[in-house]
């Protein structure tokens, strides 16, 4: 990866969002937490919801990341509340089409994810941009579970 490379891939936006993470708090007490790491680069998201109904009513993340697993997970918490399990599965299946395969761009609310298309190109990014969405799915999964027990 060349620095121009470099440059086009952490445009202005990228860094923007990854500057402000919407619910970049840990919840407290939460219904369910899972903490995801990208073997590759170290980055690590900790996710917390809290589900009512099927839908989030709650959401906290803490983010180690680079400026795109910050860029995602900050589409990732401005699109999550009111969100349910199916909906969360389907913007990370679209979403790992679209780095992986050349898919479109997933649809609203996560249709910010538009941002990060220019990172498909390079692979070993791709764990740190998933980690937040993938938080969230297994702790939905997670959540819900805990409704059944």
């Amino acid at each position: 990866m060349s620095d121009t490379d470099l440059i086009k891939l952490y445009s202005g936006r990228i860094l923007a969002l990854a500057a402000d993470i919407p619910h970049h708090a840990r919840l407290k007490g939460p219904q369910a937490s899972v903490k995801k790491r990208s073997p590759l680069c170290g980055s690590t998201v900790t996710v917390d919801v809290n589900v009512q109904d099927g839908r989030i009513t709650a959401f906290g993340q803490d983010v180690k990341a680079c400026a795109l697993g910050q860029a995602a997970a900050a589409v990732t918490g401005s699109a999550i509340i009111g969100c349910t399990l199916n909906d969360v599965e389907t913007a990370r299946d679209a979403l790992r089409a679209m780095l992986k395969s050349g898919g479109p761009v997933p649809a609203a609310p996560f249709d910010g994810f538009e941002v990060l298309e220019p990172a498909r190109d390079y692979k070993n990014r791709h764990a740190s941009i998933l980690l937040s969405i993938e938080a969230t799915f297994e702790a939905m999964q997670q959540a819900a579970q805990s409704d059944c027990a």
